[in-house]
Order: structure tokens, then C-alpha cells, then sequence
């Protein structure tokens, strides 16, 4: 057994799987419990103004407590309005942003329609021209052509035309 102080090491047994030991902080006696005083310890009696002055300074602490409360959720309020603030100028940001993209958007569709309509119309002009002067070509060698048999005809018939 090994002492040094107040701590005891005594060994228990010794095992194969292992070793036990008991270790004992104090001298075990039977009078080991420290000094408890028997009877309870007399209060000082309170006067009625160190009453009144505890009273107070409770009375002040709630108060001091229910002002750090109310500081606190006013500024909480404060960030939330600030929040709600800056959230309702990022969507107005957004919603004009989004405005001026459509706006765009449709102002490039107007002027691509108009020039598809002015392309369109140009080549249907072309087409209408052409086309007319095919017909009037085509009246021209068709009258050419009656003219020539209505010669032929009247030089067969001996008339004059």
C-alpha cells in the first residue's frame, strides 16, 4: 500500500486481464465529517427601511429589465421595417427593370415586323410588275397573232381588212 499525502493506493488483486486498485482520498475515521455547524446560522434581523430599500432595488432592477426588453424588440421592429423596406425597393427595382426589358423586346418585334411587311410588300410589287407586264406582252403578241390571221383570212377570202 502507497501513501503520499492525504491519498491512499491500495491494490486490490491482480488479474491476467488486468489490475484493480483502491484509492482513498482522506484517512477513513469515524469522526471523517467535516465541521457542520449544528444549528442553522442566525439571521440578521431586517429593519423595515433595509426592507423598503431591497424592495426598491428589486422594484428598479424589474424595471431596468422590462427597459432592455422593450429597447430589444423595438429594435428588432426596426430591422424588420428596414428589411421589409429594402425588399419592397429591390422587387420595384426588378419590376422596372423588367419593364424596360419588355418594352425593348417589343419595340425590336414592331420594327422587324414593319420591315418584313415592307420586304413583303416590295416583293409582292416586283411580283404585280412582272406579272403585268408578262400579261401585257402576252396581249401584245396575241394581238399580233389575230391581226396576222385575220389577214391570212381575208387575203384567203379575197376581202379587205
Amino acid at each position: 500500500m502507497a501513501s503520499t499525502g492525504d491519498i491512499q493506493i491500495k491494490e486490490l488483486n491482480k488479474r491476467a486481464s488486468g489490475q484493480a486498485f483502491e484509492v482513498i482520498l482522506s484517512p477513513s475515521t469515524p469522526d471523517a465529517k467535516g465541521e457542520f455547524p449544528l444549528s442553522p446560522t442566525k439571521k440578521k434581523e431586517m429593519s423595515l427601511d433595509e426592507i423598503k430599500r431591497k424592495l426598491e432595488a428589486a422594484e428598479e432592477r424589474r424595471k431596468s429589465h422590462e427597459a432592455e426588453i422593450l429597447k430589444h424588440l423595438a429594435e428588432k421592429r426596426e430591422h424588420e421595417k428596414e428589411v421589409i423596406q429594402k425588399a419592397i425597393e429591390e422587387n420595384c427595382n426588378f419590376m422596372k427593370s423588367a419593364q424596360e426589358k419588355l418594352n425593348q423586346k417589343m419595340e425590336a418585334n414592331k420594327e422587324n415586323h414593319s420591315a418584313r411587311m415592307a420586304a413583303l410588300s416590295e416583293k409582292f410589287k416586283e411580283k404585280v410588275s412582272s406579272s403585268c407586264t408578262d400579261i401585257c406582252s402576252s396581249l401584245t403578241l396575241n394581238k399580233m397573232k389575230i391581226t396576222d390571221l385575220i389577214l391570212h383570212f381575208c387575203t384567203l377570202t379575197g376581202q379587205e381588212a
